[in-house]
């Protein structure tokens, strides 16, 4: 039985993206879309079609390379109330592989819920249309799918609003922390209970939407819509399972080896803390015939042409010319900038920034998808506070990195803090 286990498409993310032109277009790969007219797509957004493209390219190889099932371990959208585009874009994708009779588990992710209880989840669209080869898990249950290779069970853990426990009696009066707590031991007895009532005689595997123990995070950190709860590796790594498909963290990583506990990550990268990530999906194979705990055969990692995030670090001495020096910087990574998105940071002593130039930057950075960002970053003799006239002149960007520097904070928390800011001054550009 073949298996493939993906997760956080996150279909409507748009950053660093731009309006698609014909030439755009065209320049998509041949499994983008197969069989519909692209011109649909003209103006839509082009990192859009980064995410539907890479999507694409898992359901062509489910279809082509036999696999039985498909596990997607949640976070089909960026956002909790999809466009009526984004859902038409990913049920596409749905309804082409289940046409093509493989089965698909879709379990729900917390950016598949929707902001008020009780209301439809964006997942739950499926189901109600009774759409055939597909099964959602929007609670912790057992399914049953029945395969070309035969039954396999699959235990769902979709993500779990803290607000719904929150609301309940016995823990109105509990800390954040203490109905943290309350939610993990909850899950972790269900796993359990679900774990014990398997039949040994059948495949399982746990489709699971959480954040594991000891897993690494990268740009999930800022798209979390909530406060997340933590279930140990030993609770989701339960020897009933052969294997356990998670999602929710965008970094691809195995946890544990027996059952394998992996996360398959992001199919695209959403910025640049993920610039040095592959991306892809799963691929395992077990050998249903075998006892549990030795059906697992093979698993592999399957990359994907995620889309290139690059930075082109600079560091201008007192006798040079800084905006040939970055130019030449460049242009030692045209390989990596072209089509790439794309910063430059530009470390100079404050002697040589009247001479620094950002047009023939932007010149040299033609060949790349998207310029993040030119930022500056300028060496003085001693730090003074901003006059109200300087500050005038600076960018949110700049202002944001002189702050950091009067605070006097450690260098990790200031990459941190530029990154977050360099993401809401784009998501505040664009929505403008």
């Amino acid at each position: 039985m073949r298996l493939l286990h993906l997760s956080d498409v996150h279909i409507g993310v748009e950053n660093y993206g731009r309006p698609a032109t014909e030439a755009d277009l065209e320049a998509l790969p041949s499994h983008f879309a197969p069989g519909m007219d692209r011109t649909q797509y003209l103006g839509v957004s082009t990192r859009s079609l980064d995410f539907l493209s890479t999507l694409d390219y898992a359901v062509n190889y489910a279809i082509s390379n036999d696999v039985d099932a498909v596990l997607f371990a949640g976070d089909a959208y960026k956002n909790r109330d999809p466009s009526q585009t984004h859902q038409r874009e990913f049920a596409r994708r749905i309804a082409r592989l289940a046409g093509e009779g493989v089965p698909v588990f879709l379990t729900v992710g917390n950016h598949d819920l929707p902001r008020v209880a009780n209301r439809a989840t964006a997942l739950e669209i499926f189901p109600t249309l009774d759409v055939a080869n597909v099964t959602v898990g929007s609670t912790l249950d057992t399914y049953r799918m029945t395969t070309r290779a035969g039954e396999l069970q699959v235990v769902s853990l979709p993500w779990v609003r803290l607000g719904q426990i929150m609301a309940q009696e016995e823990t109105r009066d509990m800390s954040m922390e203490q109905i943290t707590r309350v939610v993990e031991d909850r899950l972790a007895a269900g796993i359990q209970r679900e774990a014990e009532n398997l039949d040994p005689s059948l495949p399982a595997v746990l489709c699971a939407h959480v954040t594991a123990s000891s897993a690494q995070l990268s740009s999930e950190r800022s798209m979390m819509l909530g406060t997340d709860h933590v279930l140990t590796l030993s609770t989701l790594a339960n020897p009933a399972f052969d294997y356990v498909a998670l999602g929710h963290v965008h970094r691809h990583q195995v946890l544990t080896q027996n059952p394998i506990t992996t996360y398959s990550g992001s199919l695209q990268r959403i910025d640049f803390s993920e610039e040095k990530e592959d991306k892809g999906f799963c691929v395992i194979d077990l050998d249903t015939s075998a006892a549990r705990g030795e059906r697992m055969k093979s698993f592999q990692f399957v990359t994907v042409a995620a889309r290139t995030f690059t930075t082109v670090q600079v560091t201008v001495r007192a006798d040079q010319d800084p905006t040939e020096t970055t130019v030449n910087a460049i242009a030692k990574k045209a390989d990596e900038v072209a089509g790439a998105v794309v910063r430059v940071r530009i470390e100079m002593p404050e002697e040589v920034e009247p001479a620094f130039q950002e047009t023939p930057i932007r010149q040299a950075l033609a060949a790349a998808h998207h310029i993040a960002g030119i930022e500056r970053q300028v060496i003085r003799t001693r730090r003074t506070r901003l006059g109200d006239e300087s500050a005038a002149t600076l960018t949110p960007l700049q202002a944001l990195r002189q702050y950091a520097g009067l605070r006097n904070m450690t260098a990790e928390r200031e990459h941190r803090l530029l990154e977050q800011g360099e993401r809401l001054i784009q998501e505040e550009l664009e929505g403008e």
